[in-house]
């Protein structure tokens, strides 16, 4: 490797934030034309080196080269001047604009006093059509779905001139067929020269896509290896700094009697589209049932009608022969349901709150956290320390807010307060390792086993297949917001699976 090939250095950074050091002496490098992966835990320190180059931080000590030359970067302008754009894992992107105002957005371009969306439009279709992004300038940005607005942030990078693209968890939110989009779209900006970060946990992804990877831990990097030279257990256990068990380890399980019976569900999105279209099943104590299928085919309404955040327009649903058909989260907490939510942000937590407020977010108003209308610090301290304890959540104290936690132990928080209630009968489990490492989903992963053998009923909602076929004891797909076979997962398969997943019917199975 010459110097000349070097397009980007970052030599000795560290930096320190109160209770953690996020980068230790770390070095890195990357190659013009090259993917190169940084893989890691939720907390390794990848998302802030990579915060540090494009200056939403700045370091304590180090120095960043672009093209051998030192760069002072105080902020993101500097760093997009020097040829450097970012694709974070939460876009940034405001719904209601479109798809050219959000690329202008910061870099408006005007013509006699107005914006000029015409020139924008062109530049944008000159981009998409060079490197196969297909974007339409004129869409709205909240119309489209998460894969092409991922496109319209990289389009952003490009239009910006960036020869240096970060893409930080951008599969996180893809399903598998834009996730392979995805990376077709990446080795065809590298075959025109741009240089490409890829931050992420996912092994088999890294192995199939980067040029070299680069492992952090603890805030420093642990080692850079090419694809050629390792595998998924090797990279896990320098991801994790011990062995990890990629597979799920569970014993037959022995279901009783229907807690949860969902008959005829229907329900309406934002738009007022019947998303959710006479769905019925039941889970039984003691079995997880998964529920498979390419994301936006009903899911998310699914998920909401059964956990109170969106009233059915159609069915029932009864809970241990409670029928509970609409009635608020409240209700439906008390009578033992357990919801780890698909948007653990949006939905699981209040980030401005403390680990400890956000452990007790279920129960804060009954005793022993609050005494005659009273909040109880003590007992909310108590219970968040036992809480952070057992579920291993890393977090330098329990008075830390907790939208500054990483991704994995924002989760491990919402699995501790849901599973840790002594009254569960019922877990729902929206995506419950997106954008998780190896670590933490092994975890969750023992949880949500644990619940079920204790003769909880589970409904386990993933776009990941390999998730679902793991935990689950049946499967239902669903499509288009019906539910179009239910098999036993001794029995399942990924390609009949996969095809009740595209849409093919044909001899779909009940179980």
């Amino acid at each position: 490797m010459t110097e000349a090939n070097i397009v980007l250095e970052a030599k000795n950074i560290t930096k320190q934030f109160p209770g953690v050091l996020a980068s230790d002496n770390v070095n890195f490098d990357l190659r013009k034309g090259e993917i190169h992966a940084l893989l890691g835990e939720n907390g390794a320190g990848k998302s802030t080196l990579m915060n540090l180059i494009y200056g939403l931080h700045l370091p304590d000590k180090g120095e960043i080269f672009v093209n051998g030359k030192p760069i002072e970067i105080k902020s993101p302008n500097d760093s997009i001047a020097a040829g450097i754009g970012m694709v974070h894992q939460h876009f940034m992107l405001i719904p209601v604009f479109t798809v050219a105002e959000n690329v202008m957005l910061g870099d408006e371009v005007t013509k006699r006093g107005s914006l000029d969306r015409v020139t924008v439009a062109a530049k944008i279709n000159e981009i998409s059509k060079q490197y196969g992004l297909d974007v339409d300038p004129n869409a709205l940005v909240g119309d489209l779905p998460v894969g092409l607005q991922q496109r319209v942030e990289i389009v952003k990078t490009l239009y910006r001139n960036a020869e240096i693209v970060i893409l930080d968890e951008p599969t996180a939110v893809l399903t598998p067929q834009e996730a392979e989009d995805l990376f077709r779209i990446m080795r065809d900006l590298t075959a025109r020269g741009v240089s490409i970060i890829f931050i992420t946990h996912k092994l088999k992804e890294v192995l199939a896509v980067a040029d070299r990877i680069t492992v952090m831990r603890a805030g420093r990097v642990i080692n850079t290896v090419q694809p050629s030279e390792t595998n998924e257990a090797q990279l896990a256990n320098m991801m994790v700094g011990r062995q990890v068990i990629l597979t799920v380890e569970k014993k037959d399980h022995a279901a009783s009697g229907d807690i949860l019976k969902v008959e005829g569900l229907s329900a309406r999105d934002q738009r007022d589209l019947e998303t959710v279209h006479n769905v019925s099943f039941t889970v039984r104590g003691g079995e997880v049932l998964g529920i498979a299928g390419v994301q936006g085919n009903g899911q998310t309404e699914l998920s909401e009608a059964l956990t109170g955040l969106r009233a059915p327009t159609g069915g029932k649903v009864t809970m241990d022969g409670i029928d509970l058909t609409g009635k608020s989260p409240r209700v439906m907490t008390e009578a033992g349901l357990a919801h780890i939510p698909e948007d653990r942000q949006r939905h699981g937590l209040v980030l401005s709150y403390s680990v400890a407020d956000n452990m007790a977010l279920c129960d804060y108003y009954r005793p022993p956290f609050s005494s005659r209308g009273v909040i109880q610090q003590k007992a909310l301290d108590e219970n968040a320390r036992k809480l952070i304890d057992a579920f291993d959540v890393r977090t330098p104290s329990p008075f830390v807010n907790a939208g500054k936690l990483s991704g994995g132990n924002q989760q491990k928080v919402i699995v501790a307060r849901e599973l840790s209630r002594h009254n569960v009968k019922l877990v729902i489990a929206n995506q419950p390792t997106r954008g998780l490492d190896v670590g933490s989903i092994e975890y969750i992963h023992s949880e949500i086993i644990k619940m079920r053998d204790r003769g909880v009923a589970v409904l386990l909602i993933s776009a990941e297949l390999d998730e679902v076929m793991a935990l689950s004891d049946r499967i239902a797909v669903m499509y288009r917001g019906q539910i179009v076979a239910v098999v036993d997962s001794k029995k399942a398969t990924r390609e009949q699976l996969g095809l009740w997943m595209a849409g093919a019917h044909v001899e779909a199975a009940q179980a």
